[in-house]
């Protein structure tokens, strides 16, 4: 980041600092709502918290900051209209602030696991995962508790669901605050985040228990505690601070629980074992579509990375094993009875200089072609680099001979190279496994005799 830009940053990250104070002291001074100071000064604090949290250091997690930025600007939305709904007649859709609101939640939630663990490559099966189990586990908490706090609550069905879902959230946003500050003890960075999801889940269950007995009043200093809750989120990624790691096997295993239970109330609400609102029922379908959506791109990802794995084992020239592969199979021959064969070409080298690298690459692919047919199955032919190729052949000692003496015949009748009859020898290094550490040693050993030889098989031996 330029020197100009980070000090731009920095004067609009203390601007909403001051004005978040400024609105604080207007607090004092002006009773009641206004829609100076709680229309447009208090939202507008909201999107320059969203802003300051999407411009904060690049020592941050890029999807961390995003993330986090997008759930700030979403809740300033469903602020913003809220608070416009509050004094004109003129209303905006009154939905709008509920869904915005319930979009907040899973965004900090993802920003949050990126910005407080170890840094690693993003995938985009991890923001599915953390969609599945918040829609997932409102699913379940429609399944099992709305009925019962319909019988406590006065309204909607659809107003009752979101009192119980709301501080379900907040308590949850707060719980991964406490676990972050104890594994982080010294970290400022973490009491940031922890003092900020604290003071905003507050101020959240307050206005909630305020709403439920009728007692809130719009435009209280309390409702400015919000602001400062998410200030201090956006405020934690202006500072370092060190990274925590979550496991894995605990999102896995929340995701494939929230999958579950989904599917099941689904297919128990199906055949009318249960009866479920139907507003249980908008979530679990959604849960379930991301969770399929998830299965595509995971076996996408699986195939993708076998794909690069068969790859990365394959030599791009002649299509044959490559040396990392071969190495491999060694390893993997063990104790069974088998052979391993080193060949080196004789006059290769001759025949690249005169005639171009291209010609010499065309006379190894058409080689590899030959090898390739005299090779048994269950045998692997690799090109280990340049001119020299291997061979783990399983089986025994009778076998493993002749299958050299096949791979030195395939040479005895020239190529045809760009309209030129070239010809090439090859000196083979054999030896027979006994379970030795030192068979690619002993089979190079026994080429270079081979080799120095004159061409043709050497066996290796004590």
């Amino acid at each position: 980041m330029a020197i100009g830009t980070a000090r731009t940053y920095r004067k609009l990250r203390y601007s909403v600092i001051a004005l978040l104070i400024f609105h604080l002291i207007l607090r004092k001074f002006i009773e009641g709502p206004s829609i100076f100071g709680d229309l447009f000064a208090y939202n507008a604090i909201a999107f320059g918290i969203a802003v300051v949290a999407f411009v904060s250091p690049t020592f941050n997690d890029h999807y961390a900051r995003i993330s986090i930025s997008a759930a700030i600007f979403l809740w300033a939305v469903g602020s913003t209209s809220t608070t416009w709904n509050s004094f004109f007649d003129y209303q905006v859709w009154p939905n709008l602030s509920d869904l915005c609101y319930i979009g907040f939640y899973p965004l900090l939630l993802f920003g949050l696991i990126r910005a407080l663990t170890a840094k690693r490559q993003f995938r985009f099966t991890e923001l599915l995962d953390v969609f599945i189990i918040t829609f997932g586990f409102t699913t379940m908490i429609a399944a099992l508790f709305l009925k019962s706090a319909m019988k406590y609550f006065d309204g909607t069905t659809t107003s009752v669901f979101l009192s119980i879902v709301y501080p379900i959230g907040d308590v949850v946003l707060f719980a991964i605050g406490v676990v972050v500050v104890l594994a982080q003890r010294r970290a400022l960075r973490s009491l940031i985040f922890m003092a900020g999801l604290a003071i905003f889940a507050t101020i959240d269950l307050y206005f909630l228990y305020k709403s439920a007995t009728s007692t809130y009043a719009f435009a209280s200093i309390t409702d400015d505690g919000w602001l400062i809750g998410l200030l201090l989120i956006s405020e934690a990624l202006w500072h370092h601070g060190g990274e925590i790691k979550i496991s894995d096997q605990i999102i896995s295993g929340a995701t494939t629980f929230a999958m579950i239970f989904c599917g099941g109330v689904l297919a128990l609400s199906a055949i009318k074992a249960i009866d479920v609102n139907s507003i249980a029922l908008y979530p679990a379908i959604f849960t379930v579509t991301l969770a399929v959506t998830r299965m595509g791109f995971a076996l996408h990802q699986a195939r993708a990375a076998s794909e690069n794995m068969e790859l990365a084992r394959i030599d791009e020239l002649t299509g044959l094993a490559n040396r990392r592969k071969f190495l491999q199979e060694i390893q993997e021959l063990g104790e069974r009875t088998g052979t391993v064969l080193l060949m080196d070409l004789d006059g290769f080298k001759v025949i690249n200089d005169s005639l171009g690298h291209a010609a010499g690459d065309e006379l190894l692919r058409q080689l590899s072609l030959r090898f390739s047919r005299v090779v048994p199955h269950g045998s692997l032919l690799a090109r280990l680099g340049g001119d020299e190729f291997g061979v783990v052949i399983p089986g025994g000692v009778r076998q493993g001979h002749e299958v050299a003496m096949a791979l030195s015949s395939t040479v005895t009748y020239p190529f045809v190279v760009d309209g030129n009859d070239v010809s090439v020898g090859v000196s083979i290094g054999r030896v027979i496994n006994d379970g030795s550490d030192e068979l690619l040693q002993r089979a190079d050993a026994a080429m270079y005799s081979a080799k120095r030889s004159g061409g043709g098989m050497v066996l290796w031996q004590s």
